[in-house]
């Protein structure tokens, strides 16, 4: 080899391999390759082949699929092309050096360690390896058993970062922003708002009617805080008894009440450093609304039973269905509570206020339970989608993805279709259908104008805003159909 120490590369202590006993156990590599369809992928970049080939061979044997470069031009070209969980190069290299390998892999792929080789090892260069990146420096003759730990540790590092990446890109497109679906101004301006809202340490107060995505809207501004490495913490006011949310709340020491057998942990304690979301914080009851509010204004919790204060540091954000200025009037709801829970405000609108996200918001929940239902399917038929777009939506965005995952549940052919809908929409009208008892009469005496702003106004409403569909059905073009929005004035 070019270090002086061709054909070994342990020390007389340690376990030997030789290009001898590569050629030997060949065969052997192979067919263990072929089996290890989940093995790691290592490059090794070496300008020296016989000593490429021979870690490749002593890695295999770990259970490692190894591809070998002989240049340091060849490995750049691989690296490019192709991803690794972990890459072994050569310091000194004729064309492309060790450094310049290490630089393009950090580039091209952030989240795979490299490791640096040298019969030339140095303080200094090691330094420089490890300053811009390196995972760790090996010098030759190398110790197999070191390499094969070093390489697996590498190994294990690049999958652990991918996973964390994968699982916060999983977190951001659930709980994220662009989880919050719609494509309407409402929630085009929703969403721009969280957007300044999220990076702040500010109270958020979310009213909407239910069904309407509040809890959603709490994760994604959590997700998208400096927070959001901390636990999110969700509790509903409105399904507990007083005694039993103040020890939700606040936790309890032993002995503070008949069942308190041991000291517990509260949702504030919990959530310290995160976010706590209070659901339903209108029905809070009153005594438990005074302790809340001595919260907000010390960051100090105390256990039920104790006398012991505890400082926490949870940002609070609260959700209701009920219009709290109302519930104030009452007496029942503290108005500095709530003045301290909306420091900032939004409005969740209803579905039907925003019903031309109704379209996009089918196809996204029909491919989401048809993944997760593992079923084929096709699409929804024009017949079944003009049932949802009619329909009121009482229970908001929760009522039409439990309507959807029914539909995709009970379907057999994969075409979603008007059998396939759940009793509640089942025996609506189908209003694809000219009515037939005599309505037309009514629009007799009106000019022809006026009988076309009806038809698109109504054929709008049915398809949710969808000017695609509208104009689909009403035989125009969607240019058409633009033009005669903005000549009537809609």
């Amino acid at each position: 080899m070019r270090d002086g120490h061709r054909g070994k590369l342990a020390n007389e202590q340690a376990d030997k391999i030789t290009i001898m006993s590569l050629a030997a156990s060949r065969s052997t590599t192979a067919s263990s390759r072929s089996s290890a369809d989940t093995a790691a992928e290592v490059l090794i970049v070496d300008n020296d082949q016989s000593h490429a080939e021979t870690v490749a061979e002593s890695l295999g044997r770990a259970g490692l699929h190894c591809c070998v470069a002989t240049s340091g031009s060849e490995g750049a070209r691989l690296i490019e092309e192709r991803e690794f969980d972990a890459i072994l190069t050569d310091l000194k290299m004729n064309d492309v050096d060790g450094l310049q390998i290490l630089e393009r892999a950090k580039s091209a792929q952030p989240d795979t360690e490299v490791i640096l080789l040298t019969g030339f090892g140095s303080i200094p260069s090691a330094v420089e390896a490890m300053q811009k990146g390196a995972f760790n420096y090996l010098t030759k003759p190398l110790d197999i058993n070191q390499l094969r730990a070093a390489t697996q540790r590498a190994v294990d590092s690049s999958r652990l970062r991918r996973t964390n990446i994968e699982l916060n890109r999983r977190l951001d497109e659930k709980f994220g922003f662009e989880g919050v679906i719609g494509d309407s101004r409402q929630m085009r301006d929703i969403i721009e708002r969280l957007k300044r809202i999220a990076p702040t340490n500010a109270t958020l107060l979310i009213q909407g009617e239910t069904g309407t995505g509040k809890e959603l809207v709490a994760q994604a501004v959590h997700q998208n805080s400096p927070r959001k490495n901390k636990p999110f913490v969700a509790l509903n006011c409105a399904a507990l008894s007083e005694h039993i949310l103040e020890s939700e709340l606040f936790g309890h020491i032993k002995g503070a009440f008949t069942d308190a057998s041991a000291d517990r942990m509260g949702k504030f304690e919990y959530a310290h450093g995160g976010t706590l979301f209070l659901d339903e914080v209108g029905d809070m009851p009153l005594a438990t609304q005074i302790k809340l509010l001595r919260v907000l204004e010390n960051g100090e919790i105390t256990r039920v039973g104790s006398n012991v204060p505890i400082k926490v540091n949870v940002r609070i954000l609260s959700a209701t269905n009920r219009n709290l200025e109302e519930v104030i009037e009452t007496g029942t709801f503290r108005s500095d509570l709530y003045h301290r829970l909306k420091v900032v405000s939004i409005r969740l609108p209803s579905l039907r206020e925003r019903s031309q996200d109704i379209p996009i918001l089918i196809d996204y929940f029909l491919k989401q339970f048809a993944e997760q239902h593992s079923k084929r399917i096709r699409g929804m038929s024009a017949a079944a989608r003009h049932r949802l777009l009619s329909f009121e939506w009482p229970g908001n965005v929760r009522q039409l993805r439990n309507v959807v995952e029914s539909m995709v549940v009970v379907d057999y052919d994969g075409l979603l279709d008007s059998d396939d809908l759940p009793e509640e929409l089942a025996g609506l009208p189908d209003p694809s259908v000219e009515p037939t008892d005599g309505s037309l009469v009514s629009l007799v005496g009106r000019t022809l104008e006026e009988i076309e702003k009806l038809f698109i106004t109504e054929t709008l409403r049915v398809f949710g805003g969808n000017r695609e569909l509208a104009a689909n059905k009403l035989g125009i073009g969607e240019r058409t159909l633009y033009r005669k929005i903005k000549e009537y004035g809609q």
